[in-house]
């Protein structure tokens, strides 16, 4: 497989200014299976002048041929959905399912902003007073900055990249240093479609947030995209505010899982399944705290463990594992500090907590007795592991979901009208009834408090890469 390690600035691939590189490791061997640039000052600047130089004529290019570059770029990403997901396997960890799962979920977000590009909404009015028609125009905001994390490498490219130059924007990405081979991958798929140079720019900095920095207080630069931690938004937050750039943020998460005790059981444990092991747990959105209501909770958590136990670890290239790597061996070792705090904290290992000797594997682990306000209870594990804490009270599990300061995902299982009425009650952005997944590009993606600021996919996703204009005329 040819893996693409160079930055890519004014729409060639090329070494970074100094020459220096990184090592791209496999999490499930450890082994080097690339060396990618490292982008200088001089590359950042140079990105930015790139982006800046094309966007007047990219702004300027008719809706529908930039519908029809996304939409190629979809269908190269169909016909090679399988290199796209390998390219995730060998530099992520994740499994061959979720590798699949995840470049079929990518590749629909070029295919929907194909079709959003074309439909951008505006507006035409007579005034209150009748002395003025108010024009409402949408115009693209400009060059866009966008940084995506390291466990769904593509589908947060895609997801940011397909608004973006729906709407009329040059973008830089820069990707996680984990995972830069996917991201380089996408740009390419974008050049070979026929992209004019300088509509899309890749830069890996080092350091990260000096560079990023850098570019954020160049004028040219007015909108960020954002997904990873809280903590790295808020330094963001704090950066956009010296050019007072505009800001979208999809941040951490605490996602609670409520199980109420009208439940189908055999229903909750699927969705939770699947709302824990998508993505090994790496996720956001990924089911974090397990409310499970006394009367139900011993045979929740027996079929949990032994839904549990059927579930082979490996690495993703042999595509009969259904649980990947982890990301790398320090992550692996962070969820394992976290089980064994659990376990001095009062929690039962019911299955698993083990690490792996070699490669950074965890096995899929069920805790239980676990109190709400412990250490595993209050951080974000992404990881395979299902904390649960039992209730005895449908109030009791509300106020212990909502307490917290993210508000991304919550998930609720029991019978259909008291379910939505627990839903209604959760302050997040998103919340899934009797269903483990609910991510799809035309649904908007986002959530409150700490989790973020605005919305990805749907018909709000381009919105966030226009500026409104209010024109008006002599009635």
């Amino acid at each position: 497989m040819n893996l693409l390690t160079d930055l890519f600035i004014d729409g060639r691939w090329r070494p970074g200014s100094a020459g220096r590189r990184f090592d791209v490791i496999d999490p499930a061997d450890s082994s080097t299976i690339g060396r990618f640039a490292i982008a200088t000052e001089r590359d950042c600047l140079d990105a930015v002048d790139a982006a800046a130089a094309a966007q007047p004529g990219w702004a300027a290019t008719a809706a529908r041929e930039r519908s029809e570059l996304l939409r190629a770029a979809y269908e190269i990403l169909t016909d090679e959905l399988e290199v796209f997901a390998e390219i995730m396997v060998r530099e992520n960890g994740k499994s061959w399912a979720d590798a699949i799962g995840e470049a079929t979920y990518a590749k629909e977000f070029f295919r929907w902003f194909a079709e959003e590009a074309v439909r951008v909404p505006g507006d035409y009015r007579l005034s209150p007073s009748g002395d003025k028609r108010i024009i409402v125009d949408r115009q693209p905001i400009g060059v866009s900055l966008l940084i995506t994390p390291w466990n769904f490498p593509a589908a947060m490219a895609t997801r940011k990249l397909g608004p973006a130059l729906a709407a009329g924007c040059t973008t830089i990405l820069k990707p996680a240093r984990e995972t830069p081979l996917t991201a380089a991958y996408v740009v390419e798929v974008l050049r070979r479609v026929g992209v004019p140079p300088g509509v899309v720019n890749l830069v890996t900095p080092v350091p990260t947030g000096p560079l990023v920095k850098l570019m954020l207080d160049r004028p040219e630069v007015r909108k960020l995209s954002f997904t990873g931690s809280t903590e790295v938004g808020r330094d963001l937050l704090h950066a956009c505010a010296d050019t007072v750039v505009s800001a979208s943020m999809e941040l951490g998460g605490n996602a609670p899982l409520i199980v109420l005790p009208g439940a189908d059981l055999d229903e909750a444990v699927a969705g939770a399944l699947l709302a824990k092991m998508r993505n090994g747990g790496s996720a956001c959105t990924a089911a974090n705290r397990f409310y499970v209501h006394s009367s139900i909770h011993d045979e929740f958590v027996r079929r949990m463990d032994a839904a549990l136990a059927e579930v082979s670890v490996g690495s993703g290239l042999d595509r009969s594992n259904d649980l990947g790597a982890l990301v790398s061996v320090a992550e692996r070792d962070k969820i394992a500090s976290l089980v064994d705090a659990a376990v001095v904290d009062g929690a039962t290992v019911v299955r698993g907590g083990r690490a792996s000797a070699e490669g950074a594997f965890y096995d899929a682990t069920l805790l239980t007795d676990v109190r709400h306000g412990s250490t595993i209870n209050v951080t974000e594990i992404f990881g395979p592991v299902t904390a649960v804490v039992r209730f005895d009270h449908v109030d009791e599990a509300v106020r212990m979901a909502n307490d917290t300061v993210y508000g991304l995902m919550a998930y609720v299982f029991g019978e259909e009208r008291e379910a939505i009425g627990v839903a209604r009650r959760l302050e997040a952005g998103m919340v899934a009834v009797n269903r483990g997944v609910v991510s799809d590009p035309a649904a908007p993606f986002g959530g409150v408090k700490q989790s973020g600021l605005g919305r990805e996919g749907s018909s709000e996703g381009i919105l966030e890469f226009l500026e409104e204009k209010y024109i008006a005329l002599t009635a």
